[in-house]
């Protein structure tokens, strides 16, 4: 019986504050009291994921926040001088209580994402089109090319990777076959790219694309039928359960159903409730399927080619517990 997986996480966004300013988003907020996340409630976090069995601590924030005026006063005031050095600190945290940190940090340099390699067991970056569209024009790091090198350079460093499309903001069906020959190429290069989420656009009320619809569910299957002709068979493909209609999607190859926690709800789509894990078990198996846990770092790249010294510990330890 096929399995179909999911990680067990908690979500910290370590600040909603970001330089982009997407046509869809309702993440980003603006400079103000409490625009960063606590250490405090940080650490309150990992402790309550750790006794609920999580094994994933996914780090999301703005990307570069420091470019907003202000916000830096903020960051100093719990110690810190950049959002990648409290990231950087927690993720250390995070592994002494045996979670394993994941960082989208959106747009960083090489040096950075080598440094965070030392306390991440994966990281990630959503291309989410190769094409220029609207939605975008303010948002500098969205540019597909800037993207294109991280996840390139990501390759270079090896560091276990997830990407994946945005379907429904502007992009046509021969931009996401573009998209997706991108990541077959980038994976093809370096062997780093673990998982490529297919991830619908939702309306959020109060931004510029709020009367625009969803990507259909008809986009989602053709999108997944891509996905099946064009990416190598090693890369899992991943939907999220709680903005799709996965009991409609597994058949279309999909394998994963990405990061679900108990603990925190999904900041970027708080509207959009994760399904408790019984829900999952009881979705998948309707459609035929088995459900099984896993790691933010698939099995494969579980080695100390793949993963920091300082990490591998951490890694090999939960190995045992989840892969057996």
């Amino acid at each position: 019986m096929k399995q179909i997986t999911f990680s067990k996480n908690i979500f910290l966004p370590l600040t909603h504050v970001c330089a982009n300013a997407c046509g869809y988003c309702t993440f980003k907020e603006p400079v103000r009291d409490g625009c960063v996340m606590n250490p405090a409630e940080v650490m309150e976090t990992i402790r309550k994921g750790a006794a609920f069995g999580c094994t994933e601590a996914l780090f999301t924030f703005g990307e570069r926040p420091e470019l907003e005026s202000g916000f830096s006063a903020h960051l100093k005031r719990y110690g810190y001088g950049s959002i990648l050095d409290y990231a950087y600190e927690m993720g250390k945290i995070c592994l002494e209580h045996g979670i394993l940190p994941h960082t989208n940090a959106g747009i960083v340099t090489e040096e950075e994402m080598a440094r965070l390699r030392t306390v991440n067991a994966s990281m990630g970056l959503m291309l989410e089109t190769t094409a220029d569209v609207a939605p975008h024009v303010h948002s500098p790091g969205k540019d597909p090319a800037v993207r294109i090198e991280m996840i390139e350079t990501a390759g270079k460093l090896k560091i276990p990777f997830t990407t994946g499309l945005l379907l429904g903001i502007g992009e046509t069906r021969e931009d996401r076959i573009e998209s997706l020959e991108v990541i077959k190429e980038l994976y093809l290069r370096h062997r780093h790219i673990q998982e490529v989420i297919i991830q619908n656009f939702c309306p959020k009320p109060g931004t510029g694309m709020a009367h625009i619809p969803g990507a259909s569910i008809e986009t989602l299957t053709d999108t997944l039928q891509l996905a099946a002709d064009i990416l190598p068979k090693e890369i899992a493909v991943q939907i999220p359960p709680n903005l799709a209609d996965a009991g409609r999607l597994l058949g279309y190859g999909v394998d994963d159903l990405g990061g679900v926690s108990p603990v925190t709800i999904d900041y970027v789509n708080p509207e959009h409730p994760w399904p408790a894990v019984e829900e999952l078990k009881a979705l998948v198996s309707s459609a035929g399927y088995g459900l099984s846990e896993r790691l933010c770092i698939y099995e494969k790249y579980c080695t100390a080619e793949w993963v920091d010294e300082n990490v591998l510990p951490f890694v090999l330890e939960l190995k045992k517990k989840v892969y057996g």
